[in-house]
């Protein structure tokens, strides 16, 4: 067994399991999304990436393009929350909430295809 294949991996489906946590409930409600939920998701997702540099091969950058993608999402979402909270002072209105949890779904929908290549990797090395 591969250590450094399953780091990869764990932190990988982490970065999927947290981030569909934060994401799933009801989307205009502050209390099913939790900011430090978040704030776990962004760094999972960060290490996740740091993970994915080195690997040369188009399976490799399709990984990282799609690690990028969800960093992207989520730090998009921290500042929308941030922005909403501390600059603006408006609190988290259900519109916010919305755009936070969006931003949120779009990453978690690249973790998705992140899973999905890391599988489709793993068969095939087996073939």
């Amino acid at each position: 067994m591969n250590l450094e294949k399953v780091v990869f991996s764990f932190f990988m489906i982490l970065a999927l399991t947290l981030n569909f946590g934060f994401f799933y409930g009801e989307v205009a409600n502050p209390d099913h999304h939790n900011i430090y939920e978040l704030f776990a998701v962004i760094v999972i997702n960060l290490i996740a990436t740091v993970l994915k540099f080195g690997d040369r091969s188009q399976l490799g950058a399709m990984l990282l393009a799609t690690s990028l993608v969800a960093v992207a999402q989520l730090i998009s979402a921290s500042i929308v929350w941030t922005f909403a909270v501390h600059v603006q002072e408006t609190g988290l209105t259900p519109t916010v909430v919305a755009t936070i949890v969006s931003l949120s779904g779009g990453a978690f929908l690249a973790n998705i295809i992140s899973v999905i290549l890391l599988m489709i990797e793993a068969a095939m090395l087996r073939h």
